[in-house]
């Protein structure tokens, strides 16, 4: 073999051999072993391995981490009480791990990695595992600001080029119902859409308390939930999925600004944060069509949970799953369908195995992107527009990971507050 001939030989083999490594639904199309990773212990955490666990016949979940490993260990407990999954668990004393920086040591053991940190990590943690080459179940939201949201955007990219997955927690497209109600709204059952009405109206959610021996960041980042750069607020870390079942009726159409007003009725305690507990948002299209977003999380109030798209020629509920012409026609799904978190775990092992991932990146970005613009629009109390927001320089991450003190930003006061 001439020199040029063995350069070229050379060049080929490693182009061919990077290719195998960046896509690794290609090795595992058959019945090999799917090693599987959980980044996050919580409850929904916990509850994602256990779909993962049930979505293939040869998985098996061999490490975890959590920020806390008393976290860790009682979901691990947790799962091995299940019994149709406990023979897949092989998770070794030196598969689990802990601290900020854990998730990369889980990433050298696993095929599979489950994100489900609070949303504040997943940018950073994301990358990590797109860069790594592995496969990512990563929940809703995506990213707590515009700088995560960006962080994203190119991971998902990255993971199409890699040829590898990226499924998103926004569970509800999973949902057979109402992928069958929003089919009908796409093929003009109601014909052209003029308006959403979107709900998330619940109760309050939990708190873990205080220790003295916590650290001011170990005691924001246990109870999470109630500081922006951890969660984004509860508009974003769960109001996000009428935002992204609103994009989807719209066919991917995004907003062009928001309105908002919002505030603390009953979150009152320093215990609570800096979060809001009521959102009220208009969110206008550049061709006239209106969202309009109320959330709250609030004792004592009744609960509602809707999505009411208006349309030229009827209207639809999607989540009863019904439809009503002008002209008097019904429709309701009538079916079974099968529980949504299980099918998105379902539908992206499937995909691994046939090398045909799926990729939810740039869809979740933009759901995330909607909650963010409802979300700042009320903080500034100013109409703001999708072009500002993008545009901006918003990062909320802290300046050092590390157990020790963090400031506690105070509430946003519409007409102060400003975006970075």
């Amino acid at each position: 073999m001439s020199e040029s001939n063995r350069r070229t030989f050379l060049k080929t083999a490693g182009a061919t051999a990077a290719a195998v490594a960046l896509a690794p639904g290609a090795h595992a199309a058959g019945n090999d072993l799917l090693r599987v990773g959980l980044v996050g212990c919580g409850g929904r955490g916990t509850s994602a391995a256990k779909e993962a666990l049930r979505a293939d016949p040869n998985v098996k979940l061999v490490a975890m981490c959590d920020a806390f490993m008393d976290r860790l260990d009682s979901s691990l407990k947790s799962l091995k009480n299940i019994k149709d999954i406990a023979t897949k668990l092989d998770v070794a004393d030196d598969r689990k791990f802990d601290g900020f920086d854990g998730y990369k040591k889980l990433l050298e053991h696993v095929d599979v990695v489950l994100l489900c940190t609070p949303p504040g990590f997943r940018p950073l943690q994301l990358a990590a595992a797109v860069e790594a080459g592995k496969h990512v179940f990563c929940e809703k939201p995506v990213a707590v600001d515009v700088a995560g949201v960006h962080s994203v955007l190119e991971s998902a990219k990255l993971a199409k080029k890699k040829n590898i997955s990226l499924c998103s927690g926004f569970c509800y497209r999973y949902d057979q119902a109402k992928r069958e109600t929003v089919k009908r709204i796409h093929d003009g059952v109601i014909g052209d859409v003029a308006a959403m009405h979107i709900t998330y109206l619940t109760g309050p959610i939990w708190h873990r308390g205080s220790d003295p021996k916590w650290t001011p960041m170990e005691y924001q980042m246990r109870n999470w939930y109630y500081y922006t750069w951890l969660s984004g607020d509860f508009i974003v870390e769960q109001h996000c999925h009428n935002f992204d079942k609103a994009q989807w009726v719209f066919n991917g159409k995004l907003p062009v600004a928001a309105t908002g007003v919002g505030g603390r009725a009953q979150r009152r305690e320093a215990k609570f944060g800096h979060i809001y507990d009521h959102f009220a948002v208009t969110l206008e299209y550049a061709d006239g069509a209106k969202l309009f977003s109320f959330c709250r999380q609030m004792e004592q109030c009744p609960g509602n949970v809707n999505d009411h798209v208006i349309g030229t020629k009827g209207s639809a509920q999607l989540m009863p799953h019904t439809i009503t012409t002008r002209d008097g026609k019904e429709w309701e799904y009538d079916g079974r369908a099968k529980d949504m978190y299980q099918v998105e775990h379902d539908e992206l092992f499937a995909g691994i195995r046939a090398g045909k991932p799926i990729n939810d990146g740039e869809s979740a970005v933009n759901s995330t992107l909607m909650a963010l613009l409802a979300r700042e629009a009320t903080y500034t109390g100013k109409r703001l527009t999708w072009k500002e927001l993008v545009s901006s320089k918003q990062n909320l991450a802290p300046a050092k990971y590390e157990w020790g003190a963090i400031e506690t930003p105070p509430v946003p006061t519409p007409g102060i507050y400003k975006l970075a």
